[in-house]
C-alpha cells in the first residue's frame, strides 16, 4: 500500500500497462486498433496510435522488462520530479519515441511497433544525469553505471535504429531517450551543473 501512496503515477502506469497488455494477449484486434501503425497514422490521421501503442507489449517478458524497470526506477524519479513533473517526463518520452518511429519508419505504412519502450529508455535516460554513479546490473548479474550504461544504450539505439527490417523498435528507443535528457534538463535546470559536479568528484 505504501508503494501506491508513495509513487501513484508510477503504480498507475504499471497497472495500466499491464491491464492493456493482458487485454491485447488475447485479441488481436484490440493491438491492430492501438500499435503504432504507420499507414494508419499516415493516411488516415488515427495519431492516438502514437500513445496507446506504448500500452502494449507483444508477450510477457516484453512486458515483465519494461514493467521491472518502471517499478525500480519509477519512485526515485517521481520523488525528485514529483508526480506532475514524472507524468511529463513518462509520457514525454513515449511520445518522443513514438514520434521518431514515425518520422524514420515514415516510407515503410506495414511498420509497426507496440511497447514502453520509449518511456522506459527516457526514465532511464533521466537516472544516468541525475544518478551518474548509481550501480544497474545487467542481465541481473553485469554491474554498471547508470551514466555509462544510458550513453551506450543511444549509442547502440542509434546504430541500430539505421538497419533495415530490425524487429525491435530502436528508433523508439533513442527518441524516447533523448525526449528524457531534455526534459530532464528542462524539469531540473540544475541538473547538468549537478551532474558536473558529480564527475568532478568521481574522477578528480
Amino acid at each position: 500500500m505504501d508503494f501506491f501512496t508513495s509513487a501513484p503515477i508510477t503504480s498507475s502506469l504499471l497497472l495500466a500497462n499491464v491491464v492493456a497488455s493482458m487485454i491485447g494477449f488475447g485479441a488481436t484486434d484490440f493491438i491492430n486498433q492501438n500499435s503504432l501503425w504507420i499507414r494508419p497514422i499516415r493516411e488516415q490521421g488515427q495519431w492516438h496510435r502514437v500513445l496507446t501503442s506504448g500500452f502494449l507489449h507483444v508477450n510477457g517478458a516484453h512486458l515483465f522488462v519494461n514493467m521491472l524497470t518502471l517499478y525500480y526506477f519509477g519512485p526515485p524519479l517521481e520523488t525528485v520530479f514529483g508526480s506532475t513533473g514524472f507524468a511529463i517526463l513518462y509520457f514525454g518520452s513515449l511520445l518522443g519515441g513514438s514520434f521518431w518511429e514515425v518520422v524514420d519508419k515514415g516510407r515503410q505504412p506495414d511498420y509497426r511497433a507496440i511497447g514502453a519502450s520509449g518511456a522506459i529508455s527516457g526514465l532511464m535516460s533521466a537516472v544516468g544525469i541525475l544518478f551518474p554513479f548509481a550501480t544497474i546490473y545487467l542481465m541481473f548479474a553485469l554491474p554498471i553505471w547508470a551514466g555509462l550504461y544510458a550513453l551506450a544504450f543511444i549509442v547502440i539505439s542509434f546504430v541500430y535504429s539505421q538497419r533495415e527490417n530490425t524487429m525491435i523498435a530502436h528508433g523508439a528507443h533513442l527518441g524516447g531517450a533523448v525526449a528524457g535528457i531534455v526534459l530532464t534538463l528542462v524539469l531540473k535546470p540544475d541538473a547538468f551543473g549537478k551532474l558536473m559536479d558529480q564527475i568532478a568528484q568521481q574522477f578528480g
